[in-house]
């Protein structure tokens, strides 16, 4: 998602990109991967690959969450420092954080306590890939190996089936199937009051650009999102005002909900010079669009 979200935007045709695909380069061989670096001789890497999922997926995968993740990182980024890639853009994320860290999640908060344990490998290879970029610039000054930690993302190019989806693809398919079905409750799991911070990832892919235009200004860590969350209930019902269901929802408190909140702070990105575009609605609305058209198409 975050790749292609990448490649579609309007100033990626300034630049010249290589963006194979899995089959095309596969991150979890370091030989291939070194190999491919030598023979492109890029001036930035961005990795957004991962093995990425919702709370289901993390749950029952943690090995593949855990080990894929931090191989791939490992790779690419010491493939990178090895053959002398000058700067590396490294996407992180906000499971990064103590589960238990105040709110608004600061930078500095990262390795701060226990993590939370429904996606705790993921965030471990999270936190490895982000270590590593930090020991690479303390060894070596004249490369710039620097980490954005989004906050949780949603849009064009994501994942729709609830056994691996995040929370918004995943209730954009739920209330869709239901308004089809003609069903008038759907169940939310948990009590609906846990907090989460949803940013469209085009608004991502924007501020991607605009931090490799600044790349020496740019803090080691920087957290990328909104400065604002929402509740998970008031997600149901911002994706049922675009989807036209007018059913009601129950609560399943037998399911897992993850952090209470998880809301990053956005003093550095401010300070960055950069400010998130796409209202919630909008975005919505947007993702709503992309599903529909794969279903259209028989995706």
């Amino acid at each position: 998602m975050v790749g292609k979200n990448i490649l579609e935007h309007s100033v990626a045709k300034s630049h010249e990109i290589f963006s194979p695909s899995s089959q095309e380069l596969n991150l979890l061989d370091r030989d291939a991967v070194r190999h491919q670096l030598e023979t492109v001789e890029p001036d930035i890497v961005i990795h957004a690959a991962g093995r990425v999922g919702g709370i289901q997926a993390n749950i029952a995968n943690p090995v593949d969450f855990l080990t894929k993740n931090i191989d791939m990182g490992l790779n690419v980024i010491s493939s990178a420092a090895s053959v002398g890639v000058p700067n590396l853009l490294n996407f992180g994320s906000s499971c990064m954080y103590p589960r238990a860290a105040e709110n608004p999640l600061r930078e500095d908060s990262i390795l701060k306590g226990e993590l939370e344990p429904t996606n705790e490998g993921y965030a471990l290879s999270k936190i490895v890939s982000a270590k590593l970029c930090e020991y690479i610039v303390g060894e070596d000054s004249s490369k710039n190996y620097k980490t954005i930690i989004p906050c949780n993302l949603y849009g064009r190019y994501d994942k729709y089936d609830p056994r691996h989806s995040h929370l918004i693809p995943s209730v954009i398919r739920k209330l869709d199937d239901a308004k089809s079905e003609g069903k008038k409750i759907v169940d939310i799991w948990g009590d609906g009051t846990a907090r989460r911070e949803f940013m469209c990832a085009g608004d991502l892919a924007d501020l991607v650009f605009f931090a490799v235009d600044r790349f020496e200004e740019m803090p080691q860590n920087l957290n990328v999102g909104l400065g604002r969350d929402y509740s998970i209930t008031e997600y149901y019902e911002a994706v049922a005002l675009v989807i036209g269901f007018d059913g009601s929802f129950e609560h399943d408190l037998s399911k897992p909900v993850g952090m209470k909140q998880k809301l990053v702070d956005v003093k550095k990105l401010t300070d960055f010079g950069w400010h998130y575009k796409t209202q919630l609605i909008d975005g919505i609305s947007k993702a709503y669009n992309f599903y529909k058209e794969g279903q259209n198409i028989g995706v």
